[in-house]
Formats: structure tokens, C-alpha cells, sequence
């Protein structure tokens, strides 16, 4: 066998080798300190609203930005931030993304929703609560998000990891979103799938 033929078979088998990391720890007192930067490779942000009694219309936010400073001597101190295109609105049909936003969300005159924490809770087994303040469309307002803390690790490329789940429900008419309430359901839920590298 020719030297370039073994080394090609070693490439290989390495490649076809499945690759191992820690599983998620879900202790946050073991978090390594810093900032933490959104995987937009791996985070959705997804909401639904009742259509007429018949559905829960399903939408999502194409582009965001969201990060966070962690210090395990203080967890519940972390500072968490998010900032969403509301002109990036996904329903999967061309014709409501380009209408909807300007719509229900006032994209034309506030293209950013933003939230900032104010307040973390640990509930224990990978459970909380984090509050913080909503701005949409113009106006700002307190909500409460149930977390779920799927837990940190260096992932299979020695990266270190965390992720987390988070729903919430917000009252559109709250945030001045009014059109066809109550035809269209003013309950929105909000449903967050995201990971973080830290950088």
C-alpha cells in the first residue's frame, strides 16, 4: 500500500469517527465567567397567535442579536440582551412578509423590539425566571420569561457552549398592535430556542 493511500484511509477514519464532548452541565455556578454572543446558526425565535378560533398562526424573526455577561460568583446578575429586526418576520408567504410587519408590528417607523433584563431567577434544576423589559413598537413594557437552562459544556470543536429555552406571552395591544383584535388573537406567545458562544 502506497504511503498516500494509508494517509488518505487514516484521513478518513478519523473523519467517520463520531466526535465526543461533555454533556451540558446545568449547574450555573459552574459557568465559565465572560460575554457570551447568540449561535445564530442555532437559535429561533418563534411565536403563535390564534387565527379566527381556527389556528395558532405560526411566524418567526429571521435576524437577531443576543448576548449576555456572566459572572458564576453572581448568576442571577447575568445581563441579558436582544435586539430584533421586526422587518425580518417569517410566515413562510411572501405576499404577509412584506405586509405584516408594517402591519401588526409598525416595522416602517420601529424596525428594532429590544430586550434587556432586569432580574434572574434560579428555581433550581435547570429552572428560572428572567424579567426584563420589552420594547416594540415604540413602547416599552415588563415581561417575565420561564427559562430553561439546557446547560453549558465545551461543544465537539473545544468551543464553550450554552443553551437555553424561553416562552413568555405578551398582549399585542399592549404595544399598540390592535389591528383585528380580537378575529386575531391579542395573546402572542413567544417561544425562544438559542445557544451562546463564549467568546
Amino acid at each position: 500500500m502506497s504511503r498516500f493511500l494509508a494517509t488518505s484511509l487514516m484521513a478518513l477514519s478519523l473523519l467517520a469517527a463520531p466526535m465526543v464532548h461533555a454533556a451540558p452541565d446545568i449547574d450555573p455556578a459552574k459557568m465559565p465567567a465572560g460575554k457570551y454572543l447568540v449561535d445564530k446558526t442555532h437559535a429561533s425565535i418563534t411565536a403563535r397567535v390564534l387565527h379566527q378560533g381556527f389556528s395558532f398562526y405560526t411566524f418567526r424573526f429571521d435576524k437577531f442579536d443576543a448576548s449576555y455577561t456572566y459572572d458564576p460568583k453572581s448568576p442571577e446578575a447575568a445581563k441579558v440582551e436582544v435586539t430584533i429586526d421586526t422587518n425580518s418576520l417569517n410566515t413562510g408567504y411572501e405576499k404577509a412578509n412584506k405586509e405584516f410587519p408594517a402591519e401588526f408590528l409598525m416595522a416602517d417607523k420601529f424596525p428594532k423590539a429590544t430586550f434587556v433584563s432586569t432580574g434572574i431567577k434560579n428555581l433550581g434544576n435547570g429552572k428560572g425566571t428572567m424579567t426584563g423589559n420589552l420594547t416594540l413598537a415604540g413602547v416599552t413594557k415588563p415581561v417575565t420569561l420561564d427559562v430553561t437552562f439546557m446547560g453549558f459544556a465545551k461543544d465537539m470543536f473545544g468551543l464553550n457552549r450554552s443553551g437555553f429555552s424561553a416562552k413568555t406571552v405578551i398582549t399585542r395591544s399592549q404595544f399598540g398592535s390592535t389591528k383585528y383584535v380580537p378575529v386575531i388573537g391579542d395573546n402572542v406567545e413567544l417561544n425562544i430556542e438559542v445557544e451562546f458562544v463564549k467568546q
